[in-house]
């Protein structure tokens, strides 16, 4: 008995020993969880819900880092961030920046070479690499036949120039899908005093049968896949062929014709544009060139 209650104290320490040391490591593991979950909120403000604040509260000047009047020329930095603004949820960025830089003096023509064509090449780009889904490069696009709609009227104001009597035809080559750069071409034709017809082909546009009906002084065809080009030669033969004016010229552009100058004489056009702010003048040499050898 005696030895009984000797031993019943040692067996109670050793109990006490046993709660004291494992008490350190539940509280050890609780700090651990509630590091844990501090992390994942840290990560979660930084990731999400920060740059969501500041979508919702960006104001029109942070559009981009822009000089007034042109001072500044727009770089690769501003163009791979107007194509994230045209592909964003909020359909209102693209437009408020532009307008943006508008009120600080930066010219239409500024805005469709330096931004707005830099930007359709960047989707391009993103799409050729899957850095981008179909989805985001026909939204991106959408946008920015939308932005060129709101600034037409300014750009067709800039220059009063009257009409010269020539006639364009301008579509896009056969196969092609996207036609912002077609567009954009178009507007500096009419700024330029032209009389300019066409359109998507989705429209049930027949270049054929629009020569054959209309006088047109050039056609003009935007081609971006390589593959197409056999598709194109064929058409620009047709075109020749039946055109009421039978010294029509032909003009292309897009990215296959840039990258590949030799392509020009393949599809038997009379010369390849790289900027639609020369392309009326092109076209005028081109009547010239083709008056005088005849």
């Amino acid at each position: 008995m005696n030895m009984l209650l000797r031993n019943e104290p040692t067996q109670k320490a050793k109990l006490g020993v046993g709660h004291a040391a494992a008490e350190p490591t539940r509280r050890a593991h609780g700090r651990d969880s509630a590091d844990i979950r501090l992390a994942l909120l840290a990560q979660a403000i930084e990731h999400e819900i920060i740059p969501r604040l500041m979508m919702a509260h960006r104001t029109p000047h942070m559009c981009l880092a822009l000089a007034a009047a042109d001072v500044s020329p727009l770089g690769q930095g501003d163009v791979e961030h107007f194509a994230k603004l045209v592909v964003s949820q909020d359909d209102r960025m693209a437009q408020t920046c532009i307008d943006t830089m508008r009120a600080r003096g930066i010219s239409v023509e500024t805005i469709y070479l330096d931004l707005l064509a830099p930007v359709a090449r960047h989707l391009g780009h993103l799409w050729d690499q899957d850095l981008c889904d179909f989805t985001d490069v026909t939204i991106g696009l959408g946008r920015l036949h939308q932005v060129l709609r709101e600034l037409s009227p300014a750009f067709g104001h800039a220059f009063d120039n009257p009409g010269n009597g020539r006639h364009i035809l301008l579509l896009p080559g056969p196969g092609e899908q996207h036609t912002f750069g077609l567009v954009m071409v178009s507007e500096f034709f009419r700024r330029a005093g032209w009389d300019v017809a066409g359109g998507p082909r989705e429209s049930g546009v027949d270049p054929v049968m629009m020569v054959r009906r209309e006088w047109f002084d050039v056609a003009g065809f935007s081609l971006a896949a390589k593959c197409n080009l056999e598709d194109l030669r064929t058409c620009i033969d047709a075109v020749r062929a039946e055109s009421k004016n039978p010294r029509i010229g032909i003009m292309v552009g897009g990215p296959v014709f840039s990258m590949n100058p030799e392509h020009v004489v393949q599809v038997g056009a009379d010369c390849a544009t790289v900027e639609g702010r020369d392309a009326p003048d092109m076209a005028l040499q081109v009547i010239d060139k083709l008056c005088q050898a005849h």
